[in-house]
């Protein structure tokens, strides 16, 4: 009895390339992270990227727009610049509206990196640990200098 080979395309099915890339699957589920432990947290997170980043659009493009084009460009930026935009409440709250939801922002979606590819628990850990001490410290520092600036300081 004779035997036919077919080849993948006639079959319909595709030929399986042993040195293709292969995505690996994500980390199996521990007992630890059951799903029972679950929360809305990451639904929550993934909600806020979305809105901030639209808000953030708006913020730094209207930045842009009146800084730069509106206002003569870069050559007019100065301290007397600066002490003349802080003087006014509107740009402390556009300023701090921006530094907080850039640094939320970016610190959300570089969590999202860390528990992707930081391997262990310890390593995710303490890189979150840094992120969120590094996030808090920036975010502080700044709305402290937004809301104490005092040009007339000798």
């Amino acid at each position: 009895m004779a035997t036919t080979q077919t080849s993948p395309e006639a079959t319909g099915t595709t030929a399986v390339d042993p040195n293709a890339f292969v995505i690996e699957p994500p980390r199996t589920r521990t007992r630890r992270t059951g799903r029972s432990s679950r929360t809305n947290f990451e639904m929550l997170a993934w909600l806020f990227m979305r809105l901030s980043g639209v808000v953030l659009v708006f913020l730094v493009l209207g930045h842009l727009l009146i800084q730069l084009v509106l206002d003569g460009g870069v050559s007019k930026v100065s301290f007397a610049f600066v002490v003349g935009r802080w003087a006014n409440p509107f740009w402390q709250i556009w300023d701090l509206a921006m530094l907080w939801l850039a640094m939320l922002h970016g610190a959300n979606g570089m969590r999202t990196v860390i528990n992707d590819y930081a391997q262990t628990a310890t390593t995710r850990t303490w890189l979150k640990g840094i992120l969120a001490a590094a996030t808090i410290f920036t975010v502080l520092l700044g709305t402290l200098v937004i809301f104490t600036f005092d040009p007339n300081i000798s």
